[in-house]
């Protein structure tokens, strides 16, 4: 089997997160057998179709697609020369994805069982707020929406509002106050029974962390998630070792490389890849068996695009060291509909496992002739 086209679709939300637009891109890797794989990228969808045009594109086409590992290789050799920590790893990524789902497919399994099998019967699974009810305003309105469905975790970042006011480097007791008010309200509404993880986006400095990860220990917060910038981890190591609260560590860190010094510091009680960002399918897998020979376990950052989610339940369904799964509901309620042949929507708190082959899911051939979706074609 080869690889004989590669098609790049560009998916424009016209949605605004934290400092920019967000977009999706999705990759269709075409066979001579006529199988297809399906994977997926963000937020900046130029940038990464460019690399892949660029840099990655002439690498692939007539390849055999289930060489998966040394195509890997091949693509981040290629890159690795001018910088790979950007656009180019999550380009990988995206291919990675669907080099998977052709195999799943070649194989006819879903792709977990390629991993090595299911680990589990279900998927466990919490909520993170990008929501039609406001945390800020009615926080435990939205923890009681949440309870109702069956789901007994929640992110938010109540923190980021502050951090803007002062870029991060100064909080005082008021502004704490206003930060820690919607998990002293959930915490005093549930108690243990709705966890809150506590998300921070990088925004704060390593003094301005210290203060508020005492400030929230009285609230038993799930966890605290890039409360620094990922760019330091002595830092974060050193943040570690000034609470008791568990330290959730990071979407934006790339390749087993990246996610080394982090698990030889021991600054993270729980391991965040995003398998669009990290080298994809293949180098999260690693990232996990890495984080097992520490004890550690592995929460996958799972906040972008349908196809995401799909390959985050598939490498979620294998790992033994899977902690809990990101899902959004505004996303599978709502964003995700009408985009893939199937919906994956967690009932009770858990998600069923994904189907096969493959991933188990396509794109819908009536989205690429809507005017937000732009399609190019390499072969």
């Amino acid at each position: 089997m080869k690889i004989t086209g590669i098609e790049l679709i560009r998916y424009s939300r016209g949605i605004r997160v934290h400092a920019g637009e967000v977009d999706w891109l999705w990759v269709r890797i075409h066979t001579d057998e006529g199988l297809t794989g399906l994977g997926e990228t963000y937020p900046c969808a130029d940038a990464e179709a460019g690399a892949i045009s660029r840099e990655l594109a002439p690498l692939l086409l007539g390849r055999d697609p289930l060489c998966i590992d040394r195509l890997w290789a091949d693509m981040f050799l290629a890159v690795n020369y001018h910088g790979w920590a950007g656009a180019e790893l999550r380009a990988i990524s995206a291919i990675d994805i669907a080099l998977w789902d052709i195999a799943g497919k070649a194989a006819g399994r879903p792709i977990y069982q390629l991993l090595g099998g299911a680990s589990r019967d279900a998927i466990p699974v919490y909520n993170t707020c990008y929501d039609h009810i406001d945390f800020l305003a009615e926080p435990v309105r939205l923890a009681e929406e949440l309870a109702a469905m069956g789901i007994h975790a929640m992110k938010i970042w109540p923190f980021d509002p502050v951090a803007k006011e002062t870029g991060g480097q100064s909080i005082h007791h008021g502004q704490m106050e206003r930060g820690l008010l919607p998990l002293k309200l959930i915490h005093g509404a549930f108690g243990p029974s709705m966890q809150v993880a506590m998300e921070f986006h990088g925004y704060w400095n390593l003094p301005c962390a210290k203060k508020i990860a005492q400030a929230c220990e009285p609230y038993e917060p799930m966890w605290l998630e890039e409360m620094l910038p990922q760019d330091n981890l002595a830092a974060y190591s050193e943040l570690a070792r000034s609470t008791r609260l568990p330290l959730t560590i990071s979407e934006r860190l790339m390749t087993r490389w990246g996610f080394r010094e982090l698990l030889e510091n021991r600054a993270a009680s729980t391991i965040m890849p995003d398998i669009c960002w990290c080298g994809g399918i293949s180098e999260a897998k690693k990232i996990a068996a890495m984080a097992e020979t520490y004890y550690l376990p592995i929460a996958p950052h799972n906040c972008g695009g349908p196809v995401l989610h799909a390959a985050s339940a598939h490498l979620a369904a294998n790992l033994t060291n899977l902690s809990i799964l990101e899902t959004v509901r505004r996303h599978y309620l709502d964003e995700y509909r009408g985009l893939l042949t199937r919906d994956l929507i967690p009932e009770q708190g858990w998600l069923g496992l994904p189907p096969g082959p493959g991933l188990g899911v396509e794109l819908r051939e009536e989205v690429l002739t809507r005017p937000n979706v732009h399609t190019t074609r390499i072969s």
